[in-house]
């Protein structure tokens, strides 16, 4: 029986992902120390104003639970990557911001980063293509390229 054109799209995209960001996170880890998860909030700190958001901003922007965003920070605050800061105007907020040593290991791991997502995944499709896949993908929920993950950012 054939499978019906979306289920198998759907199911290529699912491995595609799978296998590209498992890649991604390997070459991270063994070159900069870092995982995927680190990387994109180092790239939302990097690109943020002041490079600092609040820490509920930064649990949206990558999509991980407030107790998910609280163990990343606490491990890259350990690493010195990042630190907490306190919002003058409101005891309640929290900010992660962006150390001296947080920007040089997010600059030092971007060109390989980008280099990386170039080779898996952009190189196998034409300029047209990936005209037209971003278009397409940027139909889908939560596609939205407003955050700080841009092209020179990508995670």
């Amino acid at each position: 029986m054939a499978t019906e054109p979306g289920v198998t799209a759907w199911i290529r995209f699912l491995r595609a992902h799978a296998a590209i960001a498992r890649e991604l996170s390997v070459r991270l880890e063994t070159q900069h120390g870092l995982t995927l998860s680190d990387y994109d909030v180092l790239v939302q700190l990097y690109y943020a104003p002041e490079q600092r958001m609040r820490r509920v901003d930064i649990a949206r922007t990558v999509l991980l639970t407030a107790s998910g965003v609280t163990r990343l920070l606490e491990g890259l605050e350990r690493a010195g990557l990042v630190e907490k800061q306190s919002c003058p105007d409101d005891a309640r907020v929290t900010y992660a911001a962006l150390t001296d040593a947080g920007r040089a290991r997010f600059e030092a791991a971007q060109a390989t980063h980008l280099a990386d997502v170039e080779e898996l995944f952009a190189a196998k499709y034409t300029a047209e293509e990936r005209e037209t896949l971003a278009e397409l993908l940027g139909r889908l929920p939560l596609a939205d390229t407003s955050s700080a993950c841009t092209e020179e950012g990508a995670a």
